[in-house]
């Protein structure tokens, strides 16, 4: 099983601005030296929800300090982009970073993200459709065209030439029923955040990999990438007692900037499923929700995190791993404990489980 840690650049005020990206720029240097396949940072705007307004100028960064680990968007939000440059801006970092980026898009959910970007939010679903199918054929083909209902894009090359294939290193976010089947389509890799049961999240991806099949007929379905809050500590009870209180405290703030209580997802298009959610959330409460949002992530001891994605592993089959590490304002010496615990404790294992399978295959 691959693993990547999930960068956010959250700020909930203790500390400023440049403190926290001096500190988070650090937890993203320990990635590679821990031993994780990946890294992976958000793209949000406008709030200290997550400070990271330019994702591939992030990951430009870490292939200058970086030799092998792969880099990946967790995502480029495609509606808040014109598709051509984010096309050219991924060729350019895979450049920089000599064929190890993953491209990762998203949709986007923030009210306030959309307004201060000036786009309607009534059609993200129609520009993330438009804009992937764009940028997915240019890095194959080096040529950039599209004449959608939105997206009319003159054919233009795209230079410097997009220089690896792209094959197997596309991803999408699929948090609603309609993006796990966009990605189907697409042929990307879904990333899944852990906000579901693993009831609600199985039928998702099997249906996501009867339509992978449907539309790419003789190959196969790539496993999700979920991505869990994860904390890793020697201790059951302190890694339980940091959860209740640092992962409580993300989905709060993930709440907040989301407006997931919020009427106007019900009025917006291609949102109805959000609209669902947000009656739920008003029935149980904010606090009972964040509680079972905490339970629903991969946390604990070693031991304990390596059963928890064993048992994931046997209701929907393989997956890929990313991890938040670092939020809420969690005291960075303790994050990078956890951080190191992970790597010497539970990567390994979680290596072998590759092995495992390509002995048996």
């Amino acid at each position: 099983m691959q693993c990547g840690i999930q960068m956010l650049f959250q700020n909930p005020g203790n500390l400023s601005d440049a403190e926290v990206y001096d500190a988070e720029l650090k937890i993203a240097k320990l990635a590679e030296p821990t031993g994780f396949d990946s890294l992976w940072c958000v793209e949000h705007h406008f709030t200290d929800y997550t400070m990271c307004p330019d994702v591939t100028q992030f990951l430009s960064y870490m292939a200058g300090v970086t030799r092998t680990i792969k880099l990946g968007t967790g995502a480029v939000i495609l509606p808040w982009h014109d598709p051509l440059r984010v096309a050219e801006e991924i060729a350019l970092l895979d450049y920089y970073s000599n064929g190890r980026t993953l491209l990762g898009m998203g949709r986007g959910l923030a009210r306030v993200e959309y307004e201060g970007f000036r786009v309607n939010m009534n059609e993200s679903r129609v520009r993330f459709d438009e804009s992937s199918r764009m940028i997915v054929e240019a890095l194959k083909t080096g040529f950039a065209e599209y004449d959608g209902e939105l997206i009319k894009q003159p054919r233009v090359e795209i230079r410097p030439r997009p220089r690896y294939s792209f094959e197997n290193r596309t991803y999408s976010v699929a948090m609603s029923p309609d993006s796990v089947d966009a990605g189907a389509v697409l042929g990307s890799q879904i990333m899944l955040f852990m906000q579901k049961p693993m009831a609600d999240i199985v039928p998702e991806v099997d249906r996501y990999r009867k339509i992978y099949r449907e539309q790419h007929p003789g190959k196969t379905p790539p496993p999700p990438l979920c991505i869990d809050f994860v904390i890793c500590d020697e201790s059951a009870d302190r890694a339980e007692e940091m959860a209740r209180k640092y992962t409580a405290a993300y989905f709060l703030s993930a709440a907040q900037h989301y407006e997931m209580a919020g009427d106007h997802f019900a009025e917006t298009k291609g949102y109805a499923a959000y609209g669902d959610s947000a009656k739920m959330l008003k029935e149980l409460g904010l606090e009972a929700v964040a509680n079972v949002f905490v339970d629903l992530q991969i946390w604990g001891t070693p031991q304990q995190i390596i059963e928890k994605a064993e048992a994931r592993r046997k209701l929907l089959g393989d997956f890929e791993f990313n991890g938040s590490f670092s939020f809420s304002g969690m005291p960075y010496d303790y994050v990078e404990k956890s951080i190191k615990l992970f790597g010497q404790k539970c990567i390994p294992e979680f290596h072998s489980w590759n092995e495992s399978e390509a002995s048996a295959a």
